[in-house]
């Protein structure tokens, strides 16, 4: 069941009141729910509601909370992608994907092979993040992921990071496994992981990953699509963090 989101002001007295325009219209229209439905919700705090609704009318729906608790839909530390944006429906999965995977945020960075221009790439920021909203919602994460505006790698590099891992599929130079083995992943920390696009990075590109002493990170000996990479990438760092 999705969750959405509220703020702890629109608590009072155990019960919850939806009237913001999109959470009635999604609720009330388009999903139609009723007096006695169960329903979601998750405030700022990470507080999980499980309601009853009590109460609809034309303006507003007011649900009763029957138990509350804090949220593990999410994370101990803190993993963000730096991916070099691919064509409309791929680049959308990747959004809700990364999502779905637990990412704190997606920085849309312009490589040497990336298809497209800086320009189009701003008009998308938009629907990219709606794209995490919903996925957000569908998988009850606790927080919503940043879309961050279009940038480079080099400005990506600027913000700390406690762990950079760049994914290439050649010049690379050990697995995620012997990587982790020997750097693993502790609690809190924020994580960077680096993949690029269709056509791979350029050799400008190896130059800048190995002047700045970042590991190099192989998938395996078979060749992935982008977005493929990027799914199995974040699945496997968790899965090596979680093991």
């Amino acid at each position: 069941m999705p969750h959405f989101f509220i703020s702890s002001e629109n608590i009072n007295d155990n019960f919850i009141t939806i009237s913001d325009n999109e959470n009635y219209r999604h609720l009330a229209k388009s999903l139609r729910i009723r007096r006695g439905e169960v329903l979601l919700f998750i405030d700022e705090n990470q507080i999980q509601y499980e309601t009853v609704v009590s109460d609809i009318d034309s303006s507003k729906i007011v649900c009763e909370i029957k138990t509350s608790y804090r949220s593990k839909r999410d994370l101990d530390f803190d993993l963000y992608l730096a991916q070099s944006p691919l064509r409309s429906d791929s680049q959308l999965t990747i959004m809700e994907k990364a999502t779905e995977l637990g990412v704190r945020g997606v920085y849309p960075v312009i490589t040497d092979n990336c298809v497209l221009s800086s320009a189009m790439l701003s008009k998308k920021q938009e629907k990219w993040q709606k794209v995490m909203y919903e996925a957000s919602k569908q998988c009850e994460r606790a927080k919503i992921p940043t879309c961050f505006e279009i940038t480079t790698l080099d400005e990506v590099l600027k913000n700390s990071f406690d762990k950079i891992i760049v994914f290439a599929e050649r010049s690379t130079e050990q697995t995620l496994k012997q990587y982790l083995y020997k750097n693993k992943i502790q609690k809190g920390e924020k994580v960077l992981v680096i993949i690029g696009p269709e056509g791979g990075f350029s050799q400008r590109e190896f130059v800048f990953f190995k002047e700045r002493r970042l590991p190099l990170i192989t998938l395996g000996d078979l060749i992935l699509k982008a977005d493929t990479a990027v799914i199995t990438a974040l699945g496997d760092i968790i899965y090596e963090y979680q093991g």
